[in-house]
């Protein structure tokens, strides 16, 4: 037993070893979320970190927080303050007071009105309800009262607790308590149109979380008047039923709203079906659009598990998506690695563009190896988007413990990338490393050494001018004699796919099945990206995102495949019945709008 205890105790020291080098190499990558600028102070349990900056240009955020777990006893709302752009904050104060037997107080939505008062929306369980429909609950965090305060010193003091006045529709009177307490949260942070203020949330016909549909509160002389007695509250839509569809399946919650340039109103919420649905309202929230999926401007679904696809708008107009491109069907989906895709309006619609990864965190380590069995898997969810003086930041969390609540700057050029897929036309150069067009079969070129996969990354860029889709025909190939190197092949099931061997481990990638078709000049493009050790590949200007045939929309390799470089000698098409027109190869991983920018280019 001493041997198996000592085994033990060297294994977990050599995880923790592991995981310390793995998280320092990584630390220059700006997508890592253990590349921070800041941590908002919070106890253990924290979630939902939303920003506005006050008239004073402080950043004032309101966070639900507690001592336990989620929805454990003491979870309560707290606020802080950070005066040089979430580098530093100052201690936290109550907003609402917590302790291990007070009513649970949760997910805040603060609005910073147009003179300057900040409002915080919560969950309040202002009964002490922990017995519903006869059954004792531990889960107390989604039902009870709809509750404010509010501070008129930039987040320093906070007022009294008011009470919104919800109406009662179907779905409350569903619940177990046939409508005497109401289940319902809300994750959107309000929106100001004219002079008006919105804000979404989901009501729900089940405990702890089901059956739910959307709703929103509307004051139109928020901004105007500062005695809460005289505001002025609408719950939308108009009648008895919320944002919702029944051929989307029972669960649908988490709505988020943002305005359109008409006044019209956009909502999308997440289901578990695998994918987000969306909804439109052209007359101020009183009535809503059919919900259906979301999807691309090409008109491809997009994926999203059960988590939150968070929606922003920015001070330019555009918008942006943050969702995590699979359909698991379930809470226990990847919430790791976060995605981000860009939305312009056109015609009364956001169109979708494809997406980049954001954010990745240790979950990005491989599915099937021990150290997975060390590794606390991290979720990356309930994001805020902060804009302020022209730059951008993301603020997640959503975990217990200290390595929550942190603040990433955002690469501006990203999100213009993002923006501009439809405009951009220009081949990239920065990190090419290789180049040739037309190239004869079985030609070969010499290829520089590949950077390592420990944090290193690279990009194949192939023009290819397939005849047929024969497996087993070779694109390009430098393995040696022992196997090691790369090859882009023909697979069995008719897709191409990057092979990578470093004398031991071997994985493989491949296009989604029917993207690439035979008898047209095609755009492939293979992204290895050794930061966050995922594969992705971009075909004819789209992101593979699996389709109907995979989960995810890309492929995870194994952190100890590390040197992929093989023979110096580059061969290309020893037997393609197609042709190659163009390969470029790059030192770098190229961003999905760099490949679709280099597919808009052309051949040419």
């Amino acid at each position: 037993m001493k041997n198996m205890k000592y085994a033990f105790s060297i294994l977990m020291i050599l995880a923790s070893t592991f995981y310390s080098k793995y998280t320092i190499a990584q630390s220059r990558d700006w997508r890592n979320v253990n590349n921070v600028k800041g941590v908002i102070p919070h106890e253990n349990y924290v979630c939902q970190e939303y920003v506005v900056v006050a008239k004073n240009g402080d950043w004032v955020t309101v966070v639900t927080t507690g001592p336990g777990g989620e929805s454990h006893a003491g979870q309560h709302i707290i606020s802080t303050t950070s005066s040089d752009q979430g580098k530093t904050w100052t201690s936290p104060i109550d907003v609402e007071p917590g302790g291990l037997d007070a009513p649970a107080a949760s997910w805040a939505l603060p609005y910073i009105t147009k003179y300057g008062r900040i409002y915080a929306f919560y969950n309040y369980n202002g009964e002490n309800v922990n017995v519903f429909g006869g059954e004792k609950i531990s889960h107390t965090s989604e039902l009870g009262w709809f509750c404010y305060r509010y501070s008129d010193d930039n987040g320093k003091s906070w007022s009294g607790r008011h009470r919104l006045p919800m109406r009662k529709t179907t779905v409350d009177y569903y619940n177990k308590s046939k409508g005497e307490v109401q289940l319902f949260w809300g994750v959107s942070k309000p929106i100001t149109v004219g002079n008006s203020m919105i804000f979404s949330f989901t009501k729900m016909g089940e405990h702890p979380q089901d059956m739910g549909e959307g709703w929103l509160f509307k004051s139109d002389n928020i901004n105007t008047e500062k005695d809460p007695g005289k505001l002025n509250w609408e719950l939308l839509p108009d009648g008895e039923s919320g944002i919702c569809e029944t051929t989307l399946g029972i669960t649908q919650e988490e709505h988020n709203i943002v305005s359109l340039s008409n006044g019209a109103l956009y909502c999308i919420f997440r289901t578990a079906e695998g994918y987000p649905a969306e909804s439109y309202s052209y007359d101020g929230g009183h009535s809503w659009s059919r919900p259906e999926f979301a999807r691309y401007a090409d008109g491809r679904v997009i994926k999203n598990p059960r988590a939150c696809p968070r929606l922003f708008q920015c001070s330019n107009g555009k918008f942006l998506l943050w969702y995590h491109n699979n359909n698991i069907r379930d809470y226990a989906g990847y919430r790791n690695p976060a995605w981000l895709s860009g939305g312009i309006e056109k015609n009364g619609k956001i169109k979708w563009f494809e997406p980049e990864i954001l954010l990745y965190g240790v979950d990005s380590l491989p599915i099937n190896t021990w150290a997975k069995q060390w590794i606390k898997l991290k979720r990356i969810s309930y994001p805020d988007l902060v804009e302020d003086k022209g730059k951008y930041w993301l603020v997640e969390g959503q975990g217990v413990g200290p390595d929550y609540g942190k603040v990433h700057p955002i690469d501006h050029s990203l999100l213009d990338g993002l923006w501009n897929q439809a405009k951009e036309k220009n081949v990239v150069k920065k990190g090419l490393i290789l180049e040739q067009k037309d190239i004869q079969k079985a030609q070969i070129f010499f290829l520089n050494n590949l950077p390592k996969l420990d944090d290193g990354a690279f990009t194949i860029d192939l023009w290819l001018d397939i005849k047929d889709l024969i497996p087993g025909q070779i694109i390009l190939d430098n393995r040696n004699l022992n196997g090691k190197g790369l090859l882009v092949s023909i697979s069995s099931k008719r897709t191409i796919m990057l092979t990578l061997n470093d004398g031991s481990l071997t994985h493989s990638w491949d296009t989604d099945p029917g993207m690439v078709k035979p008898g047209n000049l095609q755009h492939v493009v293979f992204v290895v990206d050794g930061a966050p050790n995922i594969i992705s590949c971009i075909v004819n200007g789209k992101l593979c995102d699996g389709g109907r045939y995979r989960s995810l929309g890309f492929g995870w390799f194994d952190y100890k495949l590390f040197d992929i470089n093989g023979s110096d000698q580059l061969k290309l098409a020893p037997n393609f019945s197609g042709s190659i027109r163009s390969l470029r190869i790059y030192d770098r991983y190229l961003r999905t709008s760099e490949a679709i920018s280099n597919f808009n280019a052309g051949i040419n």
